[in-house]
């Protein structure tokens, strides 16, 4: 099982991923409700304090059992909170884990903050828990988030029909990627090497 220094502070120059709390709730309650938008292609919809609360205790109490490990995103350029992110469906038998449940309000869309993010959430994955393999998914109409996916090295798997069920009751087709261990030297290199002179 994970034990509890698999919870870190994750930083570099542009971001700091920092172990959710329940206090983070009042930070990140005005992002979600400003922008109703953010949660379209979700399978959750926060759309009230209730509802966030809700997210909110479901991620820690996964994080108790050990099966994510949910974060708060600070923008470091700003000193603002951005959002928030996770590893989930942590299965350390297997050394998989998912990068998901992200949503950062849009002012810091296309600013260099989710390539900056997934990057420390990728190196820990693969450098520290030395997992095998890192599964993002999304829903088949997510086109801007498939494109993010693909330009952090995400390789395409294939689409599970009827996947899910939306929060609107119409049914997601959800789009599968991965990233695996032995793709993370040329994914590091290829991708992410041009940025690290600003990071680090």
């Amino acid at each position: 099982m994970l034990s509890l220094n698999s919870f870190p502070i994750l930083e570099n120059k542009r971001a700091t991923l920092r172990p959710l709390q329940q206090t983070d709730i009042a930070l990140l309650l005005p992002l979600a409700l400003a922008e109703p938008e953010l949660f379209r292609f979700m399978s959750t919809f926060i759309g009230s304090e209730k509802d966030l609360v809700e997210f909110v205790n479901l991620a820690l109490e996964e994080r108790n059992k050990h099966l994510s490990i949910p974060f708060i995103v600070v923008d470091k350029q700003t000193g603002s909170i951005a959002g928030t992110t996770r590893f989930a469906n942590i299965d350390l038998k297997h050394k998989r884990a998912e990068i998901g449940w992200t949503w950062i309000a849009s002012k810091f869309h296309h600013s260099g903050l989710n390539k900056a993010m997934k990057f420390l959430m990728l190196q820990h994955a693969f450098e520290i828990l030395q997992l095998n393999r890192i599964e993002i998914k999304t829903s088949e109409l997510n086109t801007p988030s498939r494109r993010a996916i693909e330009s952090i090295g995400g390789k395409f798997e294939g689409i599970l029909r009827h996947h899910m069920v939306n929060p609107d009751g119409s049914l997601r087709n959800t789009v599968y990627y991965s990233i695996l261990k032995e793709e993370w030297p040329d994914v590091k290199q290829q991708i992410f090497a041009k940025y690290m002179a600003d990071w680090y």
